[in-house]
This record gives C-alpha cells, sequence and structure tokens, in this order.
C-alpha cells in the first residue's frame, strides 16, 4: 500500500498491515489518494520556498560577514600574549556589536582559543551549505 508519510515528508510504499494498524491510527500517515497526494505536493512546495528563502537570507548575511572587519580588545602582555582568550561568545558578541547580526556561538567554528593578539579568520555556518569567513582582529586594550 503506498502511503504518504508525514515526519518523513515522504510517499512510500508499506505493508498493508503496518498501514492500517499502526500509520493510520496514530496519524502518522495517510493514504497516497489522489488528493492527499495533491496536498502532500503543496505542502512539500511551501517547504522548498521557506528553505529558499532561508538560504538566501544566510548568502546575504555571509556576504555582510566576509566583508567586515571584527576588532576585539583585550588585555594583553607586553609580548603579545592574551590575559586569558577570545572565544567564540566574544566573537559572536562583537559582530552583534559590530553588524548587529545575532549569530549563535556554537556556529563559529574555530580551530582553538585565541590566545595572541593579531588577526586571525574563523568559519561561521550559517546554513547548511553556506558559510562565511571572518577576519577577528585582536588588539591590546
Amino acid at each position: 500500500m503506498k502511503v504518504v508519510l508525514y515526519e518523513e515528508n515522504r510517499v512510500m510504499e508499506v505493508a498493508d498491515g503496518y498501514a492500517r494498524n499502526y500509520l493510520f491510527p496514530k496519524k502518522l500517515a495517510a493514504p497516497a489518494t489522489e488528493a492527499n497526494l495533491a496536498a502532500f505536493e503543496k505542502q512539500k512546495a511551501k517547504r522548498q520556498a521557506v528553505i529558499d528563502s532561508n538560504k538566501a537570507a544566510a548568502k546575504e548575511m555571509a556576504e555582510k560577514l566576509e566583508a567586515a572587519k571584527v576588532v576585539i580588545k583585550a588585555d594583553a602582555g607586553e609580548e603579545g600574549k592574551l590575559f586569558g582568550s577570545v572565544t567564540s561568545l566574544d566573537i559572536a558578541q562583537a559582530i552583534k556589536d559590530l553588524l548587529g547580526l545575532e549569530i549563535d556561538k556554537r556556529k563559529i567554528i574555530m580551530d582553538g582559543h585565541i590566545k595572541v593578539v593579531g588577526e586571525s579568520e574563523v568559519s561561521v555556518k550559517l546554513f547548511p551549505e553556506v558559510s562565511a569567513r571572518v577576519k577577528v582582529v585582536v588588539e591590546p586594550k
């Protein structure tokens, strides 16, 4: 029997008993009738439109981030070593202050904490297949 699975957003073939005794009573699927298939395709198109608009917004944000140079002031010794380190939270806060963009600190990918004064580059994952390289400049206070 062909059914439309709601959770997985796809149409597939399942055993008749499995569909009647498990999927239909729990409202996990519907029979693949013409009306249900049409509604499924319409819903699929809406989801794809939302994904496309979110991806376009992420690409726009990536362009802004790549054009920006994020400057962070930190306490440092005479040799350029920081007292502490610059973390992804510090970078996210600096991006928010500079550009007004809310970036989750978990989306900032670093090799490790920045522990010296100078310029570094970090990656920000904005959307699947969309990421930006951000220049981070650490200056002594």
